[in-house]
C-alpha cells in the first residue's frame, strides 16, 4: 500500500537545523483548545522540557533543544502532544543522533525519516526533508494521515506511521521503549530543572 510512505527498516542509515518562531495566535489557539480538553499548558512545556534531555543524550544540547521546540511547536492544534513526536524521531533516528541528513536503505529522509514521495503528497521537496521544521511539519501530516487509516486509534497509528509485518513489529518495540525513557524523563525532577537551565542557556547563547 502506497501510504506506507516511511522507512522503519533503520539497518543500514547514512549520514548526508532550524529555529523555529514562536507565534502567539497559535499558542493562544493552543490553550484554549488543551483547557477544553482539561490539559493544563504546562503539561507540553514539561514534555518539551523531558524531550530536550533524552535529544541531549544523543545529539548536542542546541540542536536537542530546537528539535524539542519544534516536536513542541508542531503539535500545536493537532491532535498530537509532543511526545508523540519525539518518540517517532527517536525511533527513526536516534541511533544516529536525529541527524537531519540521514537516509535510509529504503532512501527515507531526514529526522522522521520520510519518503521521498510521501514528502511530496504533504506539499514538500523531498530534499527539504534535511530541513528539521519542514520535516517535523511532514511527519505531523504523516501521523495524521495513520491516524486516520487506524480510525483514530493513536498506538496504532504510530504503528502504521512504518508500515505493516516484522520491521512494523519491530518498530513498535523500539518506539514503545523509547516512550518509556521520555516518560521517566517526565517524571524525573531533577532533569527537569537541569533541562530548565538548560534551555535558559540556549536562549541567551
Amino acid at each position: 500500500m502506497m501510504l506506507f510512505g516511511v522507512s522503519c527498516n533503520q539497518t543500514g542509515l547514512r549520514k548526508e537545523t532550524t529555529p523555529t518562531v514562536h507565534s502567539d495566535s497559535l499558542v493562544d489557539l493552543e490553550v484554549r483548545r488543551l483547557m477544553a480538553q482539561g490539559i493544563e499548558l504546562d503539561e507540553r512545556q514539561r514534555q518539551a522540557r523531558a524531550i530536550a534531555s533524552v535529544f541531549a543524550r544523543r545529539a548536542g544540547p542546541g540542536r536537542a533543544h530546537r528539535l524539542a521546540a519544534l516536536c513542541y511547536v508542531k503539535t500545536i492544534g493537532t491532535e498530537f502532544m509532543p511526545l508523540d513526536l519525539a518518540e517517532i524521531a527517536l525511533a527513526e533516528t536516534g541511533s544516529i543522533g536525529l541527524d537531519a541528513t540521514a537516509v535510509s536503505p529504503k532512501g527515507a529522509l531526514g529526522v522522521w525519516q520520510l519518503m521521498p514521495y510521501r514528502a511530496i503528497s504533504h506539499g514538500f521537496r523531498p530534499e527539504e526533508m534535511q530541513d528539521d521544521e519542514k520535516c517535523a511539519e511532514a511527519a505531523v501530516m504523516e501521523l495524521t494521515t495513520k491516524l486516520e487509516m487506524a480510525n483514530g486509534d493513536l498506538v496504532r497509528a504510530k504503528k502504521l506511521y512504518c508500515g505493516r509485518g516484522p520491521d512494523a513489529d519491530a518498530y513498535e518495540v523500539k518506539r514503545r521503549r523509547y516512550r518509556k525513557e521520555l516518560l521517566k524523563e517526565l517524571h524525573s525532577p531533577v532533569a527537569a530543572v537541569a533541562a530548565e537551565v538548560r534551555i535558559r542557556w540556549w536562549r541567551v547563547s
